[in-house]
């Protein structure tokens, strides 16, 4: 999609891809530059009115998805940016980077796995001293495996999930808060899930109801000291977690259409809320979820 026909009013029930998905599989983590469709992440389509200008962001899962939609606006609107990602999506990240740069704005890889507690750790310091500063933290990465079934959940499994859905906000957020200034905001990553839990993802949406909760209660602590924390909680967004396990290989041509707009979301539709929450035009917000979900609302 152009940058002129983004700005258009336009039928949000066609306004993205809206035909069945092929059923595909790819290895975990998955490579978004081999999906079909490849999805859509505002790289020629999201236009920047400078509303971050000067500052700096760290974004998990970065490199594809919603995180790339998020660190592709956030350099379109002035922001330097650190990237997080798995070693194995690199391919992925590099594009990102070059994306960024091509903007003036200073990229920032960081490859690692974040069910490392050290890793959360070394991956702030980092992106601190590369960018010059940080205030601006997009917690977006997660790990999704759809199973049939809780027996067929192992504790390995759960305790994945768990390492990197919920405690690497709590290792991260807890590395960063020295470095965050007044004024600075975090943006943490729940899901549809977590409100309206799917039998096939107990893992998973256990973890993002506990990542809302988290967040709530950080946002009251950390309010008094001039920092936002808010919720993300996207819908069905047609990411590389959705082809290497996020669902049943059986359900995915249909992902998407059970909802009211009747197809999947693209992670460019969610580009500008990051973007608002991430800036001054959100500086009475904290505390809140947004629901992006394709008229499945989050209560």
């Amino acid at each position: 999609m152009s940058q002129q026909d983004i700005y258009k009013m336009q039928d949000p029930t066609t306004e993205f891809y809206h035909d069945k998905f092929s059923k595909q599989s790819q290895p975990a983590p998955a490579i978004q530059s081999k999906m079909q469709p490849i999805p859509d992440c505002g790289e020629t389509s999201y236009k920047g009115s400078n509303k971050l200008a000067g500052r700096k962001a760290l974004v998990t899962g970065g490199d594809s998805g919603i995180g790339r939609a998020a660190a592709i606006a956030y350099a379109r609107e002035g922001a330097d940016v650190a990237i997080n990602y798995l070693p194995a999506e690199q391919s992925d990240a590099e594009e990102v980077a070059n994306i960024i740069k091509s903007e003036g704005r200073n990229a920032v890889l960081i490859p690692g796995d974040l069910s490392d507690e050290g890793f959360n750790k070394q991956m702030v310091d980092e992106a601190y001293q590369k960018l010059g500063g940080l205030d601006i933290l997009a917690l977006v990465a997660g790990k999704q495996q759809a199973t049939d079934g809780i027996l067929n959940i192992s504790t390995e499994q759960m305790r994945k999930t768990y390492e990197i859905n919920v405690f690497s906000l709590f290792w991260t957020i807890k590395a960063a808060l020295s470095y965050l200034p007044k004024g600075a905001s975090i943006i943490t990553t729940s899901s549809i899930q977590g409100y309206q839990p799917s039998a096939i993802l107990i893992d998973y949406a256990s973890t993002k109801g506990a990542i809302t909760t988290f967040s709530k209660a950080l946002a009251k602590e950390l309010a008094p000291k001039g920092i936002r924390v808010n919720i993300v909680a996207p819908g069905p967004i047609w990411t590389p977690l959705q082809v290497c396990g996020g669902q049943l290989q059986e359900d995915l041509p249909e992902f998407g259409t059970d909802t009211p707009l009747g197809r999947a979301g693209q992670p460019v539709e969610l580009s500008s809320l990051y973007v608002f929450l991430a800036s001054q035009e959100s500086s009475y917000v904290t505390a809140e979820v947004f629901g992006v979900t394709g008229g499945n609302h989050c209560p």
